[in-house]
């Protein structure tokens, strides 16, 4: 990630009663997400009647190379948010400023609180540098008007019957796609974001590259299986619609979508379907959950980097991970109960928040991340264009990938 990787000096501000404007990027622009954020900006601006906060969404799809750009530029925001597989780079380049002590000494934070489990990707050398805002866990939402009406079995009746495996999911995603309209879609993939396979690959107990991140398994059994079994659902069940494709399962034509429990925030209010939400189906390899983690972190070279810190512990305090837990599972573990999580989430039923949100927080491994997975990324997914044709040697492919992608990672 060119233009993070230099180390940034420390450089925060006195409280001046001066006007200060602090700019924070996230990659939503939904307005639920968003009344909220500005929300909590008025309550801070309530003892600080000096400070405005100002959110600026970016598209999802070019957020961290747009991030990047602002800051090799020199106009980097005072706060944003950070994905997971971005972490590492980062948390490492000396581009962040540390939390640990201003959240401790700050007047009910109780930095116990906030979970080591949440924590543990955000932190080095025992410091806090991004706050993990979001620990969200992926599942599927289920249009069941859509499903019943191709006469498959929905995913319900399939977990009522101890029979909610992948292979049973793509048959009835395949019988909507065969009926007419689309039948699986994997969220925010788009056939460029393909870490999110890691919802379906980790099913089968498949892994991009080893544990410590220096040997690449693209071509290891377990990942040639699991991507057989999505390039067949694609290319010959239609259970998933093809490259240039984008559908959006909340427009209510669609089956099923893999994607975070975040996104209930979309489900219409007018013209609304009979919706469900489950767990990720069981894999050869057996039951598993995958979440995605967002971070939320300050720029050591912002002019208001102490502010902008103070305003970070305000927004993560107790009271307002509450507030943030109706769209964003919490790493406070006060917060992660059927009680707390019921009454911020009032769209999901008690038996949705302890299987899905809990459950899945409890034992999820986060979306795959690498110290320059910028470069990665790109490299793993110009060599996956290959996999998306009817007739693609899917084995030869993902050997290909490892091939031009080892040598990053033994870097």
């Amino acid at each position: 990630m060119a233009g993070i990787l230099v180390p940034l000096a420390w450089s925060g501000t006195t409280w001046a009663q001066d006007a200060i404007n602090l700019r924070m990027t996230t990659w939503s622009a939904n307005e639920a997400h968003l009344a909220m954020l500005n929300e909590i900006a008025a309550g801070f601006k309530e003892s600080h009647p000096n400070v405005t906060v100002t959110f600026e969404p970016l598209p999802f799809e070019s957020y961290t190379t747009t991030l990047t750009t602002q800051i090799a530029g020199g106009n980097p925001p005072d706060l944003a948010w950070i994905l997971e597989s971005t972490a590492a780079d980062f948390v490492n380049s000396g581009a962040l400023a540390p939390l640990t002590d201003a959240f401790t000494k700050t007047e009910g934070y109780d930095m116990a609180d906030v979970t080591q489990t949440a924590t543990a990707l955000w932190t080095k050398d025992g410091q806090l540098y991004a706050y993990p805002f979001s620990t969200s866990p992926f599942a599927l939402f289920v249009n069941n008007d859509v499903i019943k009406a191709a006469g498959a079995k929905t995913p319900a009746e399939l977990i009522a019957a101890n029979e909610w495996t992948w292979d049973n999911a793509f048959a009835t995603a395949s019988a909507v796609g065969k009926s007419g309209k689309t039948g699986l879609v994997l969220r925010d993939f788009k056939y460029q974001v393909w870490q999110n396979m890691a919802s379906i690959w980790n099913g089968w107990g498949a892994t991009p590259w080893s544990a410590d991140g220096k040997t690449c398994t693209f071509a290891d059994p377990a990942m040639v299986d699991a991507m057989t079994a999505i390039h067949k659902a694609i290319f010959t069940d239609k259970a998933m619609p093809g490259p240039g494709e984008d559908i959006d399962f909340f427009a209510g034509n669609t089956a099923m979508t893999v994607t975070q429990i975040s996104r209930a925030s979309l489900l219409p209010k007018e013209n609304a379907f009979d919706w469900d939400l489950v767990p990720l189906p069981k894999g050869p390899a057996g039951d598993y959950s995958v979440v995605g983690q967002a971070g939320v972190g300050v720029f050591a070279a912002g002019k208001n980097a102490e502010t902008a810190v103070a305003f970070l512990a305000y927004m993560t305090n107790p009271a307002n991970s509450q507030k943030l837990a109706q769209f964003f599972p919490p790493a406070r573990a006060s917060l992660l109960n059927s009680t707390t999580l019921a009454a911020t989430n009032p769209l999901l039923s008690a038996d949705q928040i302890e299987n899905v949100v809990i459950k899945g927080i409890a034992n999820g491994k986060v979306l795959p991340g690498h110290t320059n997975f910028a470069q990665i990324q790109q490299t793993v997914r110009a060599g996956l264009d290959a996999l998306w044709v009817p007739d693609a040697d899917v084995p030869a492919v993902l050997k290909s990938v490892c091939d031009s992608v080892s040598p990053m990672l033994a870097m």
